[in-house]
């Protein structure tokens, strides 16, 4: 099976080369990207050497693929996925967000319903694959927590990861979506799968309070983690603004606080901060049979029944210290295994795209300052006959 990848940054040559490890069938072989950061590292990784091509239409002209990848910045997805729709590549993997807006999400739908597209796309929602959510769902599954009733979650990172959203490209909503939409969509789609519904209503408030300029004295109090001669995922690469975090022309928030209705009634709320020095990323699940907590920055898992029993106490699901806590790695063997049998994936687009929404009306509260209500966006979703 031969490969291509349009957006060859760190993040997909990490991706790419663990897809490669997990399928001795698949070999890389071009690429689209004017700066490749991730060239040399992917190369090396797959012992290749791929070609470079200067835009997708020329690269899939000459190129017969199995599999194309898209990892480019957010808001150049959907022209993309158009282009790789309508043309003759069997698979698409596509990193998330999958697109940036409602509007964006239905002309996908549409493209999907006409151009047998929604099991042809994979997308890049890795922590649906790490051990701790998949523990998480097989005690679900198995009753321990009964009915799902309400989930409090978080997502906080570090003053050193928020400065990177607030210099890189995706300092700016019209490119990234927003943050809750490129950063947090992985933390609502989990949600949304525990809760086994879509959302009905949703409200939020946030904004920008860190990175501004009368703070900027605090970034002498951070540093960037750097490793010579390799690219820093907290270096902005392509689009960084020329000031700093606190003088940048971004607009996304630097916190944000969300609550979801969903149509089962069950309650979400979620919290996340681009400031928190002692990051985590923690969740409690509460059912009418018992709850169970984690956190999979610090790598915990703790169930215990409506009596008090402690059913679960685990810190050992990241063993290795690995990507995504293990997530990369499950989530390509998962992929070489649907790409060599149709063995289904855990995650599907329609599930990404419903996440996205949900992260995208997050942002469209928050402005309004208002409860919005999701019952019509759905309706129009489900027209397309897919869902």
């Amino acid at each position: 099976m031969k490969a291509g990848v349009i957006g060859l940054g760190a993040r997909a040559a990490n991706v790419a080369a663990k897809l490669h490890s997990a399928s001795s069938d698949l070999d890389f072989v071009a690429y689209c990207d004017p700066t490749p950061a991730g060239l040399s590292a992917l190369e090396a990784a797959t012992g290749s050497t791929l070609k470079s091509y200067d835009d997708l239409d020329q690269m899939l002209a000459s190129e017969t693929l199995d599999l194309l990848m898209i990892a480019t910045p957010n808001y150049k997805h959907i022209d993309q996925l158009e282009t790789a729709l309508r043309s003759d590549v069997k698979h698409i993997f596509c990193e998330k967000p999958v697109v940036i807006s409602e509007a964006e999400t239905m002309r996908l739908m549409g493209l999907l319903r006409d151009h047998g597209g929604r099991e042809r796309i994979m997308v890049g929602l890795v922590l649906r694959y790490a051990p701790l959510y998949k523990a998480v769902r097989q005690a679900q599954s198995d009753g321990v927590l009964g009915d799902i009733v309400s989930i409090e979650a978080s997502e906080h990172i570090a003053p050193h990861h928020g400065s990177f959203f607030h210099r890189d490209w995706r300092r700016h909503a019209a490119k990234s979506g927003g943050f809750m939409l490129e950063k947090c969509c992985h933390d609502i789609d989990l949600y949304q799968g525990i809760a086994g519904a879509r959302p009905s209503y949703v409200a939020s408030f946030g904004g920008r309070k860190v990175f501004v300029p009368e703070n900027q004295s605090l970034s002498a109090r951070f540093s960037i983690p750097d490793t010579p001669g390799k690219v820093s995922s907290f270096r902005p690469r392509w689009g960084g603004s020329a000031d700093d975090a606190y003088t940048s022309d971004g607009d996304i928030v630097d916190y944000q606080t969300s609550i979801v209705e969903y149509d089962n009634g069950v309650n979400l709320c979620f919290h996340t901060t681009l400031n928190a020095p002692d990051e985590f990323r923690r969740f409690a699940v509460f059912g009418t049979q018992g709850m169970a907590e984690g956190d999979f920055n610090r790598n915990y898992l703790r169930i215990h029944d409506i009596g008090g029993e402690l059913l679960v106490d685990r810190g050992d699901l990241d063993r290795d210290g690995a990507s995504h806590s293990l997530s990369d790695e499950e989530m390509a063997r998962d992929v070489a295994a649907y790409l060599a049998d149709g063995t289904p994936l855990p995650v599907t687009v329609l599930d990404a795209l419903v996440a996205g929404l949900t992260a995208i009306k997050m942002d469209e509260a928050r402005q309004l300052r208002s409860v919005v209500d999701l019952r019509d966006t759905w309706q129009q979703f489900d027209s397309y006959g897919l869902s």
